[in-house]
């Protein structure tokens, strides 16, 4: 996809599963598995769709999926299916793990930052070596101490090697990282969750993160049991979302399985959503 100077691929790190009704929170049933039909241990499967973005002087990627560090007991538990990995997706556009300059962590969940480290030679290490790992700085301080409620959610092995290594950059709201590439910090998911806005020639694309995880999230009330701040999710949708649609940003939804970029349509009062080839 062409983003004005920029080149945007989706690059996924294959699929995964979580419970549906985690997933959706208050929504019943009867209404989410419309979207996504639950399998026979009442999970919906979700994508993995991490983003790359070439732009003149840099490979960037948003997201780095679930990972490869996981046992058999944790991959059947989270119906961790690798149909491609991040690394062989990036091969299949000629980049190795050094091409990559910069890593944007939208947050620090293990679906999120999986393969920000890699198992090498009996040591976990980052798996992009010349690459800066961005990250909200509060959102660092939380993973290394979470809170009972979200424990689960963080893996140390996932930002903890890139710490040591001396390779996270730390912002604190938001901020330009490169020319054109912006994180937009917006509570909600959690405390310091951070979406990211690309823009070039006139052009704009947005990466919602976890803030609409995938399309069927985009009414304001259907957000997710997991996020810690609902209240304040369903506001930032309801400003970031009219956003989308009155300006034909081109968004990525990142659990999404089917339709992980996409345009924000309305028709006859009803937001649908439309694949990339519908650029007007």
């Amino acid at each position: 996809m062409r983003l004005g100077s920029f080149e945007l691929e989706i690059v996924s790190d294959g699929t995964f599963a979580l419970d549906g009704g985690a997933m959706f929170g208050v929504v019943p049933r009867l209404l989410w598995e419309r979207w996504m039909p639950a399998d026979t241990q009442h999970r919906v499967r979700l994508g993995l769709n991490c983003l790359l973005i070439r732009t003149a002087g840099d490979n960037i990627l948003v997201d780095t999926g679930i990972g490869a560090k996981w046992d058999e007991r944790s991959r059947a538990r989270y119906g961790i299916a690798h149909e491609t990995t991040l690394l062989d997706e990036l091969a299949r556009h000629h980049l190795a793990a050094e091409d990559i300059t910069i890593v944007i962590n939208t947050h620090l969940h293990f679906d999120h930052a999986g393969t920000n480290t890699t198992l090498r030679e009996g040591r976990i290490v980052p798996t992009f070596p010349r690459a800066r790992y961005i990250a909200q700085r509060g959102e660092f301080g939380h993973a290394c101490q979470p809170h009972e409620r979200d424990r689960a959610s963080y893996m140390q092995a996932d930002f903890a090697p890139v710490f040591e290594a001396g390779q996270f950059e730390w912002v604190d709201g938001d901020a330009e990282i490169a020319p054109g590439i912006s994180v937009i910090k917006v509570a909600g998911h959690n405390r310091d969750l951070q979406c990211v806005k690309i823009e070039s020639e006139g052009e704009t694309a947005f990466a919602f993160a976890d803030l609409v995880p995938t399309t069927a999230h985009l009414p304001a009330a259907w957000v997710m049991g997991y996020d810690l701040y609902p209240l304040e999710a369903v506001e930032q949708k309801k400003r970031l979302v009219p956003q989308a649609l009155r300006a034909g940003w081109l968004c990525q939804f990142y659990l999404d399985p089917r339709t992980p970029p996409a345009y924000v349509r309305e028709l006859d009062g009803k937001i649908i959503v439309e694949g990339p080839e519908a650029r007007d």
